[in-house]
């Protein structure tokens, strides 16, 4: 394996990984804002909602940033 291809091969680890990272802070998120209060039975009224809708969307938002960062392969 050249220096080149070695290098490109390390370089496309620490990007997996750090798209892995980033796909797993998403799911903790949803799992934190919309499937532990849907279990607990806390999903009525405004405020909660809501804050379900905040959670639910920094892990998509997460999620759109770990398909970007996969964007960087080489």
């Amino acid at each position: 394996m050249s220096g080149t291809s070695a290098a490109t091969a390390i370089h496309n680890a620490r990007i997996n990984l750090l798209a892995t990272l980033l796909n797993n802070a998403a799911l903790a998120f949803i799992g934190a804002g919309f499937i532990a209060p849907t279990v607990a039975g806390q999903l009525q009224g405004g405020l909660h909602a809501l804050a379900t809708l905040a959670w639910v969307g920094l892990g998509v938002a997460l999620h759109i940033v770990a398909r970007a960062v996969l964007g960087r392969l080489r």
